[in-house]
């Protein structure tokens, strides 16, 4: 059993990488009904890939050797959704956030076309 633990949290701890955007859910903290128990946070180091050091993105507070059972991947595909499926003409600022409605602005050039970067080969 012991064995079988270790295959799992060593096959779900290497999906996270230094860099990465986690939500990070304090397990005692959850079970006691406290606030506050879930925070979005960066992987900062890792420890045998086994347990991780995370740094909360609102108030850099760092917490050491989390277990992996407790963290989730935040995709970047799912932050970027709303401006990768933007219309390209002027933005509708009510269907879309803030920030995408400011990012879509600046990729509009001068002459008023859209001016995308280019894509990856």
């Amino acid at each position: 059993m012991q064995m079988q633990r270790q295959q799992q949290n060593k096959t779900v701890a290497r999906i996270y990488r230094i860099g990465d955007i986690v939500l990070y859910r304090d397990p005692e903290a959850f079970w006691l009904g406290l606030p506050g128990h879930t925070r979005v946070c960066r992987v900062v180091d890792s420890c045998y890939d086994l347990l991780f050091d995370l740094v909360e993105a609102g108030s850099n507070q760092r917490i050491n050797r989390v277990d992996p059972r407790y963290m989730r991947l935040l995709p970047a595909a799912e932050a970027m959704r709303d401006i990768d499926t933007a219309p390209l003409r002027e933005p509708d600022a009510t269907a879309m956030s803030p920030a995408s409605v400011a990012w879509l602005r600046q990729q509009v050039s001068k002459d008023g076309r859209p001016a995308l970067p280019p894509g990856r080969d």
